[in-house]
């Protein structure tokens, strides 16, 4: 080796060498900084929980025959930090389909609902209404629905139960006053299922919805894509759609979020969402 090979590294670069050197590894032990996650994990902070446990502040119902903000029968509640649909103050159901809407209308976002049927559906209601709710997406204004209107016009993540035997997904879709696209063709049945698979009795289930606007929708139980369509639109037949469409644009890219009442009791012990980036 020359001389110049041999010189002796100056002190204070030996010392900040060190320094830096001690830095990286705290740094590799300490992990990630406070508030950051990984590109793998999902960032839990950013959910919003839609309700305060206490009671329906933020939330407007609107039952079929009822004014908007008339909760008949006590319907929606918030009881020991869960939100529950009940019939206890019904003698019949009567039709009398209710929403709960939330206040703020979204375009790109994930909702996601922990919720489980109970209990026996109530007298009156019908038959396919068994076990049967929903996360409604895009809806109109609860102000501008009819005070007789059955459902709001929008999307519907349809929320089903098993009846004890046989097969029946959850996670669905239905299109009151609307259609969707799936592998590139305009879908107008009123319902299609997905391909999960069937909850029986009383058990707690995950759903959750991805939406990106008048883009792709996707539905996912227990953490597992089951469905998924895109560019929801107005029906322009159906009388209710009809009145929403501007200019003749029939395109959904935002609206309301709601929840069904459909005859059977059930609750939600969460109901979160986060905003996503258009």
């Amino acid at each position: 080796m020359t001389s110049a090979m041999m010189s002796p590294i100056p002190t204070t670069v030996y010392r900040l060498n060190l320094l830096g050197l001690a830095c990286a590894l705290l740094a590799g032990a300490a992990g990630p900084a406070s508030g950051a996650s990984s590109a793998s994990e999902p960032n839990e902070t950013r959910w919003i929980s839609l309700f305060n446990g206490k009671n329906l502040k933020g939330w407007h119902p609107k039952i079929t025959g009822y004014d908007l903000d008339e909760n008949f029968g006590n319907t929606f509640r918030v009881e020991d930090g869960i939100l529950k649909v009940r019939y206890d103050q019904y003698e019949r159901f009567d039709g009398r389909f209710g929403h709960l809407f939330y206040e703020t209308p979204y375009s790109h976002y994930r909702v996601r609902v922990e919720y489980r049927f109970v209990g026996e559906q109530t007298r009156g209601g019908p038959g396919w209404a068994l076990r049967n709710s929903g996360i409604m997406l895009h809806c109109q204004p609860p102000q501008t629905m009819r005070k007789d209107q059955d459902f709001p016009v929008s999307i519907e993540a349809q929320i089903l139960g098993g009846s004890g035997t046989g097969e029946r997904p959850t996670a669905n879709v239905c299109t009151p006053g609307t259609h969707i696209v799936m592998a590139n063709q305009l879908v107008t049945q009123h319902c299609t299922n997905s391909k999960s698979q069937t909850y029986h009795g009383d058990q707690w289930v995950t759903m959750e919805v991805e939406v990106h606007g008048n883009g792709k929708i996707k539905h996912l139980v227990n953490g597992q894509t089951v469905l998924e369509y895109e560019r929801p639109q107005l029906d322009e037949n159906d009388a209710d759609a009809k009145k929403l469409i501007k200019d003749g644009n029939t395109m959904l890219s935002a609206g309301y979020v709601a929840l069904q009442a459909e005859s059977h009791p059930i609750e939600f012990r969460k109901v979160e969402l986060m905003p996503l980036e258009e």
